[in-house]
Formats: C-alpha cells, structure tokens, sequence
C-alpha cells in the first residue's frame, strides 16, 4: 500500500490562494502538511511516483473537496426506484440495504471512494444506515483504507421502529441502542491513527426517542463526535414530529437538547426562517445536497438564506442511488445553478463561495480544521490538481475558477493527494486496481 513521502513539492503550478489565482509556484508538502507557497525555482528535477516530486506545470492547484453526505453501499443501486418519492425510495433501498453482504460492501466502499476521489474530493462524510453486522462495518473500514480516501465514517443510530419508515426506521436494522453505542466506540478504536474518524449518523428525528436523544447526545459530547442527521427533507419530519409530539422537526430537536456545534443537519430543504434562526444560534452545520434533491423531488434548500442567517454550509453529493454518481464537480455546478435559478439571480454563487462551500464550509460541525479562500500554508495537504487540456470541453480558459466552476468535468482531475499522499496521478488510482474493481462490480 502506498504512503506519502516525507516531503512533496508540486512545482511550477498555478495554486488558488488567498482568494487569487498564483502562477509559478512550488507548494512544498512535509508530513502531510502545506509548509510553503512560493515563487517555483523553475528546476528540471524529474517527477514521478517516488521522486517527491509533481510536476504541476501548465496545471491549476485547489484544495480538495469535502463531500458532507453521501451513503457508500448506495453505490451498487444506482438508478433504484427512479421516479418515485423520498418515502417511496427508501423503501426500496431498504431492501437493497438488508441483503448487503460484507464482501458487497467492500465492493461498494472502493466503487464509491474512487469514484468520489478522481473528481478530486479527498474527504467524506459517510453516513451508514443502522446495521446489526459488524463485519459490514468492517469491509467499510477496509474500503476506505484501501482507496487512502480521508473520511467521517458515521456508525448509524436508532431506537425506534416502524416498517414505514414514517416514524422510525426499518427494524430489521436496529439493535439495542446500547450495543450500537459500544460497536461506536470499538470502531473507534480500529480506525485511530489512520484517515477514518468515527461519528454518529442518525436517519432522522422520527428515529430516536427522546431518551435515544439523551443518550446518543451525551455519548456523542463526550468523545467529541459529529452526529449526522437527516432534516427536514421533505415535509414528512414536520408532519410527523407534529402529529407523534405536537411541535415541528426543529423544535422536537431543540427541545431534547439535540442541537450543538457538532450536530450535521442534512438536507434542510423545508427548513423555515425561525429553523434557520435555531441552528444558526446552536452552531449546526448543514450538508447541501442539490442534485439528489433534485432527482428525488424534494425541493432546493434556500442556501443563499442559510448564509445570510450565519449558517455553516458545505456541500454533498448524498448517496448513488439518488444522485446517482459521487461526482463533486457536477454537484458543484448544480448547486450554483439551481440556486440562480430559483432566485431569477445569475450573481449567486460564483466560484469562490462555491469552492469555499465544497472545501471547508461545514468543517466546524465535522470538527475539521477551517478552510477558506483556496490553499494555505498550514493546511492539510489534501489537494486536487487540475488539467484541463484533459477534457477539450473544457477548452479554451479565460478564468480557470469560472471553467472549474461552469465546464469542470472529473476528466479534468489529473492528480490528488490527500495527507500528502498521491492517490490519483493521471486520473487513475495509486492503490486500487481498476480493471479488477471492474470486474467485481460487472459481476454483480
């Protein structure tokens, strides 16, 4: 398995930093960190896999992307249940999710974290479905270390059930939330040290009891956890916590103390002005996720009225069974559009918010470091390097932020690196053999 060098420069390249675009720079890497921006030396020393060296010249350099939400075993039901409603669809994964073996797993994990590396994101956020098998969670584990992807791997919670799914989760996949809770704290202990931490992901407010609450809450505080949790949706969590607890999906959280600065709220397309007003004061962030909105007939999340109220917002491209790809520059794009779309407005959301959103925008909740206006000394060395000559639609380049942001295909992904570590060079993997993976998935 392949491991970073000591120290990485990627000479000569043109690096997004400090809100500008710098031509001829040598970024200098050390122990997985950006240690320095500066002036290239223009030295002809070979690059290659083990020269410590990336040539980036005639290349553009941005961090890489953070995915806030996505569900990796969804990777082997793309296309499932098109056309149906939100309820409707999770019924039909469901199934899909009951029969997953770990071999399917590991299977999906690796499909899912190429996928989402070679359009140069170099975290995600994975948010499993309650499962009752460990060794599911452990080909996941697997998966994840193969591919050298960084990730929050989110262990599902629930305490509550019904086979509807209108007002708690299938129980064919809960467990006691006790042994869930201490399965959490063994997965934490297998990924420490390595590129995976362990978080909390909750299906939705319909799933915990207000004792679960208590419980995952106080769980959650005291290992310093991010606790994701699908909200609001669609209208299906207000109506519910309504007519089950006689008060909204935002009030029912915030009235068992389920709101603080490490809380991921995912979704948030009926999330109100006073529920914006809520997370805002409790320090939620909040995972956008526009294309699988769109697929699956929720709505558009109001973002540009998040920010304005002082929310954390980054980016996801949800699961593959309702995007159905794991491609952040698509979701880039869509993101933005939809947005100008809906607002009659072609100002909103150009490429330096839309980077800021997908790179670092919900980073607090995910307690990852800040990450704002491009590549910083200082930062972690997860970055992506573009090449647009490698997509001739994305041809010719009048400003490489607005090509990224209008055009950007992952074709035009050449390298990535995340902790330091090249893990695509020429658009391929350095781990992964992709001809094998191809094979698996084709035999499925």
């Amino acid at each position: 398995m392949s491991t970073a060098p000591a120290s990485t420069t990627i000479t000569d390249v043109t690096v997004y930093s400090g809100r500008h675009w710098l031509e001829g720079r040598d970024v200098v890497v050390t122990d997985g960190i950006v240690t320095a921006i500066e002036a290239s030396r223009g030295t002809a020393a070979p690059s290659g896999p083990n020269s410590g060296r990336v040539d980036g010249s005639g290349a553009y350099l941005i961090p890489g992307f953070v995915n806030t939400h996505t569900h990796i075993q969804q990777s082997l039901m793309r296309g499932i249940a098109e056309g149906t409603p939100l309820l409707e669809w999770l019924l039909a994964v469901a199934e899909e999710s009951v029969l997953i073996t770990p071999e399917k797993a590991y299977t999906a994990t690796v499909a899912a974290s190429l996928e989402a590396l070679r359009s140069g994101t170099t975290t995600l956020v994975e948010h499993m479905w309650p499962h009752p098998s460990s060794e599911v969670h452990d080909a996941v584990i697997r998966g994840l270390r193969d591919t050298g992807i960084r990730a929050l791997l989110g262990r599902g919670v629930g305490d509550r059930s019904d086979p509807t799914r209108k007002w708690g989760f299938d129980p064919r996949l809960l467990q006691p939330l006790g042994d869930v809770l201490a399965h959490t704290d063994q997965i934490m202990r297998d990924v420490a040290g390595s590129r995976i931490d362990a978080a909390v992901a909750v299906p939705n407010p319909r799933s915990l009891t207000p004792e679960g609450m208590a419980q995952v809450r106080e769980f959650a505080q005291a290992r310093g956890l991010t606790v994701s949790i699908h909200l609001l949706e669609t209208q299906t969590d207000n109506m519910m916590c309504t007519e089950h607890a006689g008060m909204g999906a935002v009030e029912f959280l915030d009235s068992n103390d389920f709101l603080w600065d490490r809380v991921l709220a995912v979704h948030c397309v009926e999330l109100d002005d006073r529920g914006q007003k809520v997370l805002a004061e409790r320090g939620v962030g909040v995972s956008y996720n526009p294309v699988s909105n769109m697929r699956l007939g929720s709505g558009v999340a109001p973002v540009p009225s998040f920010l304005e109220a002082g929310l954390a917002v980054g980016l996801g491209v949800d699961g593959a069974a309702s995007n159905d790809t794991q491609d952040m520059l698509e979701t880039l794009r869509t993101g933005a559009y939809v947005q100008r779309a809906t607002r009659s407005r072609a100002d909103l959301l150009g490429f330096g918010v839309m980077l800021d959103i997908a790179t670092g925008g919900a980073n607090s909740a995910l307690g990852l470091p800040p990450r704002s206006g491009g590549v910083s000394v200082g930062d972690a060395a997860d970055l992506t390097m573009i090449r647009f000559e490698r997509d001739f639609g994305c041809l010719p380049v009048r400003d490489p932020g607005a090509s990224i942001l209008t055009t950007g295909t992952r074709q035009i992904v050449d390298t990535v690196l995340v902790a330091g570590e090249v893990v695509i060079r020429d658009g391929h993997s350095t781990r992964v053999d992709e001809v094998e993976l191809i094979s698996a998935l084709t035999a499925l």
